[in-house]
């Protein structure tokens, strides 16, 4: 069975209402059993219930809004309408990955978004899981002159677009160092930053950004979504936001680097103030108050060995109950 079926069968209930699966042959252009093949294998991998009633066919649950280029792009405001390319796609592995296997080769400002990640990561290796129709997955390469080293706090300076964008939704956020976005302490959204160039520049870039607006169920951490704080929100409206948001963020961060969002983003930081473990892959963890970040993003950590400065790398922060 094709994930084209599978996808098209699914476009077919994306209005909430029960469709018969005769209608949805005929639409299709294909057998009743392709059709109840199509959304028993859609069940199977995107780990959705469709009802099934006699008499009446099949409904999906909830209404889907799916992505659309024209959609996205009559509602991107400022320098993204002149700089980003949109392309989307049903099904991917992952979206960085995707855009890292073109990144000599796409052109600066391409954003690819997915329906779905069969292997969408996040930061440290971790797996991204979403709800189909309930979330964002999307990917923007952006190249800078500079070299990677000059990137430092890229990642805090996407996160500061994104508080800025969801804030503008009605959703109350907070910013984890370095990557995550927060709603009532649970993991929201995320972002993911893979860079590849010289030492000296240039430096080609791939961000990742992933936003619950429905909580995608059991992945392993507290989760949330929009919808968790009553924001309704289309899902082309929502991409579009954000992308106008970037083009404005990275053009800064590119000009001023992090420190002209260094008192932006403290004023989202999570666990400000508070005491927390910094936990590296190997080694002994980090203890002691959040004091803040640097103008290059570094976490400062305050201890008894008095102020240090911490950068990402693989470290994991987490707050001392």
């Amino acid at each position: 069975m094709s994930d084209a079926h599978a996808f098209a069968a699914l476009r077919a209930l994306s209005d909430g209402r029960f469709h018969s699966g005769e209608d949805i042959a005929r639409a299709l252009g294909c057998s009743r059993t392709l059709v109840w093949q199509a959304l028993r294998d859609a069940e199977a991998d995107f780990g959705l219930t469709v009802f099934k009633v006699r008499g009446q066919g099949y409904k999906l649950p909830e209404t889907i809004e799916w992505l659309d280029v024209a959609a996205v792009r009559e509602q991107l405001s400022g320098p993204a309408a002149d700089v980003l390319a949109l392309a989307l796609a049903e099904r991917v592995d992952s979206t960085n990955t995707q855009l890292m296997r073109r990144v000599d080769s796409a052109p600066h400002g391409l954003v690819l978004a997915a329906e779905w990640q069969d292997a969408g990561r996040g930061r440290l290796g971790r797996a991204w899981r979403m709800r189909l129709g309930g979330a964002l997955a999307f990917s923007l390469l952006w190249r800078f002159d500079k070299g990677p080293a000059e990137l430092s706090g890229l990642s805090l300076a996407v996160g500061v677009a994104l508080a800025r964008t969801l804030a503008r939704v009605g959703a109350p956020v907070a910013l984890k160092w370095p990557n995550d976005v927060l709603l009532g302490g649970k993991k929201l959204a995320g972002v993911l930053i893979e860079l590849s160039g010289d030492v000296q520049g240039p430096a080609s870039v791939v961000i990742g950004v992933g936003v619950n607006l429905a909580a995608p169920g059991d992945v392993g951490q507290p989760v949330a979504g929009l919808a968790d704080a009553g924001v309704a929100v289309g899902r082309n409206a929502l991409l579009a936001a954000l992308l106008s948001e970037l083009a404005v963020v990275l053009a800064d961060f590119d000009a001023y680097g992090f420190a002209a969002f260094r008192d932006e983003w403290q004023r989202h930081a999570a666990y400000l103030g508070e005491a927390v473990r910094l936990t590296p892959a190997q080694g002994a963890p980090h203890e002691g108050v959040f004091a803040g970040v640097d103008e290059r993003g570094a976490l400062l950590l305050d201890g008894e060995a008095g102020r240090r400065a911490l950068f990402a790398g693989e470290l994991s922060l987490r707050p001392i109950a």
